[in-house]
């Protein structure tokens, strides 16, 4: 096993109750409404793709450069106020850093909503972090994760992602890495080379080393 890559949202950190209270506001400011059901149709995806649905729900005359503004600056000054922790995630994270192996951050944020969190969880615990303005493509496109392997100058198919939505499943998988999929807002079907569990508290390091190809 040569990398492990975490997902951010929803899977390192609960933030996706975060997003739901910004886009709730935000949709409330262009006079709209906003549900759990919408959220759905965001999980995993990019500041664009959710700026672009949130003008259409809305049939709002707001510029997207506005939006987006809006979702940024409320998300960042919503995670001043601190982040939790996923079940299991930060002591997985500390079984592999204690076994040597590189941990890598892959989301679909954007940088400042990335160093934001990070500022409580710690920017020292990764060993390269990916985020939406490394890419031209972002989930469920497999260029972050490659971007990761490169950078770590690893293998993808050495290497485990851990995800929770469906977009990024499809990023770990298309990149040709194993994947463990610990689903939030959305199903994620068993599959070869991926593991479904409810929580990170049920997964150890050698577990994700067994799902790696036979060398």
């Amino acid at each position: 096993m040569e990398a492990v890559f975490f997902d951010m949202d929803g899977l390192l950190v609960d933030t996706e109750k975060v997003w739901l209270e910004i886009e709730t506001v935000v949709m409330d400011r262009l006079g709209g409404e906003w549900t759990p059901e919408h959220q759905t149709h965001l999980v995993g995806g990019s500041m664009e793709r959710t700026v672009a649905y949130m003008l259409d729900v809305s049939g709002s005359s707001v510029s997207p450069r506005t939006l987006r503004t809006w979702m940024i600056d409320g998300m960042v000054e919503r995670l001043t106020h601190g982040v939790v922790a996923m079940p299991g995630a930060l002591e997985l994270l500390e079984a592999l850093r204690a076994k040597g192996v590189p941990v890598g951050l892959v989301t679909s944020s954007i940088k400042e909503i990335a160093e934001a969190i990070l500022t409580h969880v710690g920017r020292h615990r990764f060993d390269t972090i990916v985020t939406a303005d490394d890419v031209t493509r972002t989930k469920p496109d497999p260029e972050p994760y490659l971007t990761a392997a490169s950078r770590l100058d690893v293998s993808p198919v050495r290497c485990v992602v851990l995800e929770d939505s469906p977009n990024g499943v499809a990023a770990g998988t298309a990149a040709g890495c194993a994947v463990v999929a610990v689903p939030s807002l959305l199903p994620i079907a068993p599959a070869p080379g991926r593991l479904v569990v409810s929580s990170l508290t049920e997964v150890t390091p050698a577990d994700l080393r067994a799902l790696l190809p036979a060398q």
